[in-house]
């Protein structure tokens, strides 16, 4: 087991409000969380929202709404407040402005008049002479007389971060020790021209002002991570921040062709697992699979036996692929978990409009509860609890050629007569009873029982598969069960 860290636990969880919330960002919001709760911590919740082009306020509120649903708690952030709000960056510029000042004044940052055209142009010169083309310091030691030169010309200058002339290392949670030299490292822009500060600014020092201790956080952004550990430095030689925190970098999730799964991607959207009837911890069960296990041979656990024994040090560096069916499935293993009346529950979005195709007056509660413990043993998602009653509640069956096509062979119209016969003979009070009677209807006929009751699932339920047929036949009742036999032989003989 590992040992506790020495400091009480701080993480954030900070996305930027654009559009939806996707698999990815639920992935990293779950792995902070859950080490936050295994270590007694606390998790803030900060919204990145100073790209005013791209955030929204819809965008926001599906955030809150999407954090709620999966049942993150969020121990400081919007709706909760905590000692260090605002929680949203939109609302902390006079504070970035003033800590940009401070790096001016300390030495630590300078202003660089360089022009998109001539940084572009001393790149290219410098890949040409098999040179690193990172910013080349041009700016770093302006004389008086070249600033002025520059302000003459009413060039607005960014804001350049000063990088030591060092190599940086530091011990990654989930990677290990990580090197980078000087040379892979240039100075780096935290404030544009007109004056906005930059994501490598109000990262680094919301970070430093909020005190978080471990920061998690995908792969892609590891190679910001020595210009953030150099700005650290600086942060605490101006008594702004206390500690540089720990970090560590989570693996990409895979989509189709092995590539990053993207906001771009269909399947990454959390609106769409939600839309589908995903249960909330069958979805977090799997998401944490993708870079983390419980057990080599246990893929199906609950959020507590997650929190229990998640340790970030046992994430697997490597990219995870994301996939879908694995995915169902262990949703279909969480819907089983729940207890009946929790799982009624939770499908009751999909009986009414505007998923359910019966009118509200044809919904039968009595049937709904009958009927629900057999369909809970059958989905792997909640929506397709409506495709599976629907024969329950409406008038007749919606047939799906295909499956008639199917069952309905040559004989079937004699087969669906001796089952009628023997139906309307059973004990309805008794699915094993009418189980009987198909079997026998079938033997009659030279037909064992998977032949034989086919024909009669499509002619009452309209479909080849579905939930149990004889404990769904019970439910129906007689006078419906036997009237459906009775069009399915007219359909036949037409």
């Amino acid at each position: 087991m590992a040992s506790a860290p020495a400091s009480p636990v701080r993480v954030r969880f900070c996305p930027s409000p654009t559009g939806n919330p996707h698999v990815g960002l639920v992935r990293t919001a779950l792995f902070n969380w859950a080490f936050a709760k295994h270590h007694g911590g606390t998790l803030v919740f900060r919204i990145e929202d100073t790209d005013a082009a791209r955030d929204s306020e819809e965008s926001y509120e599906q955030l809150l709404d999407a954090m709620r649903w999966l049942g993150f708690d969020w121990d400081e952030g919007p709706e909760v407040g905590g000692p260090h709000a605002p929680y949203r960056q939109s609302q902390r510029m006079d504070l970035y402005r003033d800590v940009a000042q401070k790096l001016l004044d300390g030495g630590y940052a300078y202003h660089c008049y360089c022009s998109q055209e001539e940084l572009d142009t001393r790149r290219e010169a410098a890949r040409a002479a098999g040179k690193p083309s990172g910013y080349d310091g041009h700016c770093r030691e302006l004389s008086p007389q070249q600033v002025a030169e520059y302000q003459a010309q009413g060039r607005a200058p960014i804001v350049r971060f000063r990088m030591p002339d060092e190599t940086i290392t530091f011990t990654d949670l989930v990677r290990g020790e990580l090197t980078f030299t000087p040379e892979n490292v240039p100075d780096y822009g935290i404030v544009r021209a007109n004056g906005a500060p930059l994501y490598t600014l109000v990262n680094p020092v919301d970070d430093a002002l909020m005190e978080i201790t471990h920061v998690l956080r995908g792969e892609d952004l590891l190679s910001s991570t020595p210009r953030q550990i150099a700005l650290y430095k600086a942060l605490k030689d101006l008594g702004i921040a206390k500690q540089t925190p720990e970090f560590g970098h989570l693996p990409y999730v895979m989509g189709e062709g092995n590539k990053k799964l993207s906001k771009r991607d269909p399947q990454s959207s959390l609106n769409l697992y939600r839309e589908r009837g995903f249960l909330p911890e069958g979805l977090l069960n799997y998401l944490s699979l993708l870079g983390w296990s419980l057990s080599a041979d246990q893929d199906i656990f609950t959020i507590d036996e997650m929190v229990a024994a998640f340790d970030v040090k046992d994430v697997n560096p490597n990219p995870a692929r994301f996939d879908l069916k694995k995915c169902e499935a262990i949703n279909g293993d969480h819907i089983r978990m729940l207890d009946v009346k929790d799982f009624t529950e939770r499908c009751a979005p999909w009986l009414k409009a505007p998923f359910a195709p019966w009118a509200p007056e044809d919904f039968d509660e009595a049937k709904w509860q009958a009927i629900a413990p057999h369909a809970q043993t059958r989905l792997k998602v909640l929506s397709e609890i409506t495709d599976n009653v629907d024969f329950l509640f409406l008038p007749e069956p919606v047939f799906d050629e295909a499956s008639w096509t199917k069952a309905m062979k040559e004989g079937s119209d004699a087969l669906l007569r001796t089952a009628r016969e023997k139906l309307e003979a059973a004990d309805w009070n008794s699915a094993e009873s009418l189980k009987e009677a198909v079997l026998a209807a079938g033997e009659a006929h030279g037909l064992k029982l998977g032949k034989a009751q086919a024909p009669v699932r499509v002619a009452v339920t309209g479909r080849t598969v579905g939930l149990p047929l004889f404990e769904s036949l019970e439910i129906l009742g007689q006078e419906t069960t036997l009237a459906r036999i009775d069009a399915a032989l007219a359909k036949l003989t037409a």
